[in-house]
């Protein structure tokens, strides 16, 4: 059987003719009733009989009636849903990020998009490097945000800008009156990292080894934020974006809780990059958010 047929037989049941059927779903009445009778024939069961020159539905009819409702009614609405993700003014954007990019990132491109395309939804997941690259690979995501090339041969980055990192020290600290120190200066010192399998965490290891050391793990988190209150209470430094209230140069304020030190012996820096599946095509509301965030991004390095 199929939908066609299922609708014809809804519509007999309802009233309708069966010539009236037949001219809706352009057929044939002859070919009309052939199919309802093979409809009977794979049910099982008669599911008409004639009253007059009228078709009235039998008790097996009326049962069966019931889950072909139910199919016909859940097909359409899954129609009307797919038409809603794919709509470029009213569809769906199934978005994955860094925890790191939630703070500062991911709300201004999503509220820039909004303020044009104000219908579109957001389905937003977030996760570390690992995971992020698996939301892509298991269609949980269209798109992710994310702080390297993942790297795989399936998917597509592009850079969207490189993120400045900062030593942060407790207001207290012994460097925390300087602007810039070596990241040499804190090799014996006690570092707070993100647990093995974020981004950070392997930058953070990476330019340690430049700088040419191992760093001292004091402390693990899952949250920038976490680490910046760990620092604050003197816990030991950390390699972090600045806090989202710092200012545009974060080592000039006195006042904030930590202090973020640039450095001068390595190039303390991430990429932040935009990815999807080389192979899926992006409904239409997905690539204008792609184009947006490059937009964006772009007018904030030319500044």
């Amino acid at each position: 059987m199929d939908l066609e047929i299922l609708r014809s037989f809804r519509a007999v049941a309802e009233g309708v003719t069966v010539t009236e059927a037949a001219a809706d779903a352009h057929i044939t009445q002859p070919a009309l009733s052939r199919a309802l009778r093979r409809l009977e024939g794979e049910v099982g069961a008669e599911l008409f009989q004639r009253v007059g020159r009228v078709l009235r539905l039998t008790p097996a009819g009326r049962v069966f009636k019931e889950y072909v409702d139910t199919v016909l009614d859940g097909y359409d609405r899954g129609r009307r849903a797919v038409a809603e993700v794919v709509d470029p003014d009213t569809g769906v954007v199934s978005l994955a990020f860094l925890h790191t990019l939630g703070t500062w990132l991911v709300p201004r491109l999503v509220t820039g998009f909004r303020q044009r395309f104000a219908a579109v939804r957001f389905e937003l997941h977030q996760a570390d490097e690992h995971g992020l690259a698996q939301h892509l690979l298991d269609a949980t995501a269209d798109l992710i945000i994310t702080g390297k090339d993942p790297g795989h041969p399936l998917i597509t980055w592009r850079r969207l800008l490189v993120e400045p990192l900062w030593l942060a020290v407790p207001a207290r600290h012994r460097l925390a009156q300087r602007r810039r120190v070596r990241l040499a200066e804190v090799a014996a010192e006690q570092f707070i990292v993100l647990k093995p399998g974020y981004g950070l965490r392997s930058v953070t290891e990476s330019l340690c080894r430049q700088a040419g050391f191992a760093p001292v793990v004091g402390f693990e988190g899952e949250e920038v934020e976490t680490l910046r209150g760990l620092v604050a209470a003197g816990l030991g430094v950390s390699l972090i974006p600045a806090a989202p209230d710092a200012a545009a140069a974060p080592e000039t304020n006195p006042d904030l809780p930590i202090r973020y030190l640039s450095l001068t012996d390595v190039h303390a820096a991430r990429d932040i990059g935009i990815a999807c599946l080389a192979s899926r095509t992006l409904p239409p509301a997905t690539r204008r958010f792609v184009d947006h965030a490059l937009r964006t991004t772009a007018a904030v390095k030319e500044k």
